[in-house]
């Protein structure tokens, strides 16, 4: 009896250590669990980064041309007119309401608003420009653009140099363009009609 009581005690106290053994080892922190959950050597494991794009700045026109806010005015065959800073023709848009741009879209890229940086202010230069008819507005894209007498004004992608008038009377985008005076007023002088091609 001894003999077997000695047996079952000894049969016990092995079983007793094979499960301690056992939950030491499967436990959710042991150190073989460890080593699964670790990054690769040299990589550390981030979390995939899903900031949204940094929104436009409202006025900031980016890099402006040479000139861009300043307004000017030159003798040409159409009369005296208003010009931006390195002579180019500027134009009002018939379609426009007072200090409020409607060329928007593929428009832009035919007639570029005449803008200016950030906040910054149309500045008259010579020929008789107003200042006093100077202004600028707020255009849906959030550019600044030069208005004179309420009108916002233009640059035409067909006029190559400084002098060049090719946008005169020019019908585009459902409405005409025309040059514009000192006074702030269109100037309507017959000029080469592109009869519409945009």
């Amino acid at each position: 009896m001894r003999s077997t009581s000695s047996t079952a005690r000894a049969m016990a106290a092995a079983l007793l250590c094979t499960a301690a053994a056992g939950c030491a080892g499967s436990g959710t922190g042991g150190p073989a669990a460890a080593r699964s959950r670790a990054a690769p050597d040299g990589l550390t494991a981030k979390t995939p980064s899903r900031s949204a794009p940094s929104p436009p700045v409202p006025g900031d026109a980016g890099r402006s041309p040479p000139g861009a806010g300043k307004v000017s005015a030159r003798s040409t065959g159409l009369g005296t007119i208003l010009v931006d800073g390195t002579g180019r023709t500027l134009y009002l848009f018939e379609g426009d309401t007072e200090n409020v741009s409607t060329c928007t879209g593929p428009c832009v890229t035919v007639w570029s608003p005449l803008t200016v940086a950030g906040n910054g202010r149309a500045t008259a230069g010579s020929g008789g420009v107003k200042e006093r008819l100077l202004a600028t507005t707020v255009r849906s894209d959030g550019a600044r653009q030069v208005t004179y007498n309420g009108h916002p004004l233009y640059t035409f992608q067909d006029d190559h140099k400084p002098g060049d008038t090719n946008g005169q009377g020019d019908i585009s985008f459902h409405h005409r363009w025309y040059v514009v005076d000192t006074a702030g007023n269109r100037n309507t002088t017959p000029q080469q009609d592109t009869g519409g091609l945009y």
